[in-house]
């Protein structure tokens, strides 16, 4: 006999398992999944296919896909969306008592006179046929798309540091451990493309001095739901995904041939117990085969004309940039990738407002505007739901001394979106004269994510999972509402 196939027959499922931990099947569902990828899965658990969830979507979607384009560390809505003419003329006032209430403020702020700066660090600018008010001294390209957009000005969060902040709007908590957006749709609605995830997740780094906070994987995690639904990272260089590669000695038949044996294996061993995760982790393993072609593809930009690398911006030829990013993001939409979710880092103006934040505008805003364009211009925009936005805004009042730069504000912020069902040229929320609280037309995180999903075709009171006794939800269990002031 074959010694191959006697040294199979004498192994054990767990110990084949362990064996193939140290294959590339293994390794590369180990990077796709993280920690819970070889895990027993909690009891009452279950696991969905590809497919999605019976009777999801609820209703007919107005998006198919959606990219969120997340700005890490709170962009300041008072330099780029909120116009308050008289902060100006406040410069060097303390900001009011009666203004700021009873409200928590981060231990950079505690214990400190907090006096208002100079209103918006360049000159607002109207633009666009509906005439809307932009910070276009920093953001032209944005300023260019502004009837392609829907501005919701009086985002707010309960959240004032970072890690509960972009925890909360990213996962509908502010503990950890819960489910991400991208989880949630990928569990509700599956995948639209057998050869790619149906989420996916880039990350980038503003070129100035600011680090900004550091991004974790649980952002993109599946939490409680099946571990297939895990956001796949797509890195910059020659391994996007790690482990994808066949090692020396392995070429795609004998690799095939491990995959068909593990995955009869385990067919066996799911009738045997029912246990709905072993199925999960078979696909996961032909995923991961099926990556190692779909991938390269999607990554070579060789098939893309210079007018498109001009369109993004200079840094689009370079892997890993937020404007390289964004034309990927296109890229993965054209193959029908579910949710795309790309996180830029830098946002977090507490010193020298006037050059960082410049320099992280130069960093997103031209290849922000020509996602939404070149999406418009192949047809896409009309199915693909566009967000752009923080985990909060930032305060009228400067950190330390005047115009140094501004602290964490959740009471009030702005994000934009676009296609999907979005009415571009309109603006819903307003603010008081200090861009510090809610006038009319507030918008709660939960109430974003509620449209979101809307969009994509799912009520957000009806899409749970049960664990630990409670029916979980993204929007948790408070009251949350769709905007539907900006929808088509």
């Amino acid at each position: 006999m074959d010694p191959i196939t006697e040294f199979h027959r004498g192994m054990t499922r767990r110990q084949l398992f362990n064996h193939a931990r140290n294959g590339i099947g293994a390794a590369a569902l180990a990077s796709l999944l993280g920690p819970k990828a070889l895990s027993v899965p909690a009891h009452g658990e279950t696991a969905r296919t590809s497919a999605g969830l019976p009777g999801l979507p609820h209703f007919t979607p107005k998006a198919k896909r959606a990219i969120y384009l997340f700005q890490s560390g709170g962009p300041s809505h008072i330099d780029l969306w909120d116009h308050k003419p008289n902060l100006t003329k406040m410069h060097g006032q303390p900001l009011p008592d009666s203004v700021r209430g009873t409200q928590r403020v981060t231990g950079m702020t505690a214990g400190q006179k907090q006096f208002l700066t100079n209103g918006p660090i360049k000159p607002f600018k109207q633009h666009g046929d509906c005439g809307r008010w932009v910070g276009s001294g920093l953001i032209p390209h944005t300023a260019g798309i502004v009837d392609d957009i829907a501005l919701l000005k009086a985002v707010n969060t309960e959240a004032i540091n970072h890690d509960p902040g972009i925890t909360f709007i990213n996962t509908g908590s502010q503990q950890v451990g819960h489910a991400s957006l991208g989880a949630w749709l990928s569990y509700g609605l599956g995948s639209e493309n057998d050869n790619l995830p149906a989420y996916m997740v880039l990350i980038s780094q503003g070129t100035g001095k600011n680090p900004g906070q550091p991004i974790f994987s649980r952002l993109w995690g599946s939490g409680y739901l099946p571990s297939e639904h895990q956001g796949v990272r797509l890195r910059s260089g020659v391994n996007p995904v790690m482990h994808l590669s066949n090692p020396g000695g392995i070429d795609n038949n004998m690799r095939r041939g491990q995959l068909d044996d593990l995955a009869a294996l385990n067919a066996k061993h799911a009738e045997a117990t029912g246990d709905p995760e072993i199925e999960a982790r078979i696909a996961q393993y032909e995923m991961a085969y099926r990556m190692q072609t779909s991938v390269p593809d999607l990554t070579d930009l060789s098939d893309e004309p210079d007018s498109v690398f001009e369109m993004y911006g200079p840094d689009a030829r370079k892997p890993g940039t937020y404007a390289a990013n964004c034309l990927l993001a296109r890229r993965m939409i054209e193959r029908g990738v579910r949710f795309i979710q790309l996180f830029h880092r830098g946002w977090d103006q507490h010193l020298n407002l006037v050059r960082n934040l410049t320099n992280q505008c130069r960093d997103t805003d031209q290849a922000s505007a020509a996602l939404v364009t070149d999406l418009k211009r192949r047809g896409l925009l009309d199915e693909t739901l566009v967000v752009w936005g923080g985990e909060f805004g930032r305060t009228a009042y400067s950190q330390g001394k005047l115009n140094a730069g501004r602290d964490h504000h959740g009471r009030c912020f702005s994000m934009w979106l676009s296609g999907g069902g979005i009415k571009g040229g309109v603006e819903h929320g307003v603010t008081d004269d200090f861009c510090y609280n809610v006038v009319e037309g507030g918008a709660h995180i939960r109430d974003l994510n509620a449209t979101i999903l809307h969009q994509m075709g799912i009520d957000h009171t009806r899409l749970s999972f049960k664990y630990q006794g409670l029916a979980q939800r993204l929007t948790g269990v408070e009251e949350a509402h769709v905007v539907k002031q900006i929808l088509a």
